[in-house]
């Protein structure tokens, strides 16, 4: 079961679409503390960039990670959060916040690309 009060590693997007770069860097996140927070953004038709609603980016998150046999409720939850554009903090405060950098063939994923294709195809 997840557990609320064990250290979690956050990670917060818009999802839009979850791609193989989001499932890298959940496997380096879930590394760290054993489970992780997905935290949505709740952007959906603020632009073309974020054509998909809540209940579509929940799927396409837990299929994903089952194909690496991740569990939604045991190794991560997901939650919908407000559009947060910034992250502050004013001293020390107990976490940590990490860039993770990955290879090219990672890092040039573009969910931009992807919805190019989806439309392209149909799916969008």
């Amino acid at each position: 079961m997840f557990d609320w009060k064990k250290p979690t590693v956050q990670m917060l997007g818009r999802w839009q679409p979850w791609h193989d770069g989001h499932q890298e860097l959940f496997k380096r996140c879930i590394k760290k503390t054993g489970q992780v927070i997905i935290q949505v953004r709740d952007v959906q038709g603020t632009n073309d960039k974020n054509p998909f609603d809540w209940d579509t980016v929940c799927k396409n998150i837990e299929e994903g990670l089952s194909k690496d046999g991740f569990k939604r409720r045991e190794d991560y939850e997901i939650m919908l959060v407000p559009n947060i554009v910034n992250i502050t903090y004013g001293r020390g405060v107990g976490y940590a916040i990490e860039e993770e950098e990955f290879d090219k063939s990672i890092s040039e994923i573009s969910a931009t690309k992807i919805r190019e294709e989806m439309k392209k195809d149909g799916k969008l």
